[in-house]
């Protein structure tokens, strides 16, 4: 079990308050016009004449295919331009830090993929995109993606690609126990706790991990009808809503789920369901593409996939959006951003989503109806999440503040503090304090 990932890492450095270091960075940060005086589309020395590596820092790839598929296409841009992409991947969880560092330095990938609107975060230390923003069906995607790579009117990265979440369960357990696909919490509750009962319980972590945890407490809280902002983005997070979440969380977490979960990470329970540990959790179809590639097939033709459940507000999904970004100090940004657009090329993104097999969602509408949905029935619930999802900060903007309250996991301690044995009043009143902080400070 790993430990929790402290959620200090994107403060600033130790003398500086958070405005002086949003400052520091934006002093910086120089634009591509200014910075380089360069420009592939007028005026400029062809990228060829320029530095010829690019270093781009993502995530440990949930499917191995898709990264290397990027090595793949990193190749064969090597070959076209003269340029060399040193394509690096890490834990999901150590981006942060790192790009907290690069920026802090001046030092380091020219590119990083963030995840969530965590341009936001760095938005002083990351380039105007606008000449690139547009292009390439960029004038397209989805609102959720623009929203995370748009910061304070300027394009401070390029939207990549989405990955929803669904249930991910197994279905002879299910058939078995005689549970039906629940459609709404009260049915979800029941049948955990006869998964528990039979001992493959439901697996949710809510530790401080990028993915499931934040994905998970979003899409609680908003399906009851609560918020942590208004409209405004005033803190709101102390509701009779708010309340019912947390109390209906308490109840799953004691009846129906893995205890044990506290401190899991995003690969936690992909490794609980697979060795039959759990019977049902919130994931992206990573789970049963890791079982067809593993040739565990009890498991791959056994497992399927659900919509999240209906509250009071309805139903919900919270959507990872990723993001390219390019940072001030790279020298190299117009190689940088050729980059980009060789990845964005239609043919080069086609094969990329595709090789995903439903982990990923195209960056614009026009992939769902795309044919490899049909290729597996097992995967179909995702492409209807796109049109339940929502950025974290909903229904306020989708902003650094929003970034700031996430990647503190303060939601995710709300709902932890409670299922270890605090009230509700008092987990909402420590969340409240937290959210004004950065809200209103």
């Amino acid at each position: 079990m790993s430990n929790p990932v402290s959620p200090s890492h994107d403060k600033p450095p130790r003398g500086m308050t958070r405005r002086e270091f949003a400052k520091a960075t934006t002093r910086t940060g120089l634009s591509v016009a200014a910075g380089m005086g360069l420009s592939m589309w007028g005026g400029a020395a062809p990228v060829r004449a320029q530095s010829r590596q690019v270093h781009m820092l993502a995530w440990n790839h949930f499917i191995p295919d898709a990264d290397d598929e990027t090595r793949r296409q990193a190749k064969a841009f090597e070959q076209e331009t003269g340029i060399k992409i040193l394509f690096e991947t890490i834990n999901q969880n150590d981006l942060l830090p790192r790009a907290t560092a690069a920026v802090e330095s001046g030092a380091g990938p020219d590119i990083f993929v963030f995840q969530w609107n965590h341009p936001h975060l760095y938005g002083g230390g990351l380039t105007d995109h606008s000449k690139i923003f547009e292009l390439d069906d960029g004038d397209k995607v989805y609102p959720f993606q623009r929203e995370a790579a748009i910061v304070d009117g300027v394009p401070r990265g390029v939207p990549y690609y989405g990955i929803a979440t669904a249930m991910c369960y197994r279905e002879d357990v299910f058939k078995e126990l005689n549970i039906t696909i629940p459609t709404y919490w009260e049915e979800f509750l029941r049948a955990g706790t006869k998964l528990k009962n039979y001992g493959m319980p439901i697996g949710q972590t809510l530790g401080h991990t990028v993915g499931d945890a934040p994905l998970w407490c979003y899409m609680l809280l908003w399906s009851f009808g609560a918020q942590e902002v208004d409209e405004k983005g005033k803190v709101a997070i102390d509701s009779r809503q708010t309340r019912h979440a947390i109390e209906f969380m308490t109840q799953l977490w004691n009846d129906a789920c893995d205890e044990s979960a506290l401190a899991w990470d995003d690969s936690s329970n992909n490794r609980a369901y697979l060795s039959e540990q759990i019977s049902c959790t919130l994931n992206g179809s990573s789970i049963y593409f890791v079982s067809r590639l593993k040739k565990m097939n009890h498991i791959a033709d056994n497992t399927n996939h659900f919509l999240h459940p209906v509250g009071a507000n309805g139903r919900f999904h919270g959507i990872v959006p990723l993001t390219f970004s390019v940072t001030n100090y790279s020298k190299n940004q117009e190689a940088a951003f050729e980059w980009i657009r060789f990845q964005l090329r239609p043919e080069n993104y086609e094969r990329y989503i595709v090789i995903n097999k439903g982990f990923v969602l195209g960056r614009t509408p026009k992939f769902e109806k795309h044919p490899y949905w049909q290729d597996d029935h097992r995967v179909a619930a995702f492409n209807e999440a796109g049109k339940y999802g929502r950025n974290f900060g909903w229904p306020g903007p989708f902003n650094r503040a929003a970034s700031e309250v996430q990647s503190k996991y303060i939601l995710v301690d709300m709902f932890a503090r409670a299922v270890r044995g605090e009230t509700p009043q008092k987990a909402i009143a420590w969340a409240e304090k937290e959210m004004k902080a950065i809200y209103e400070g």
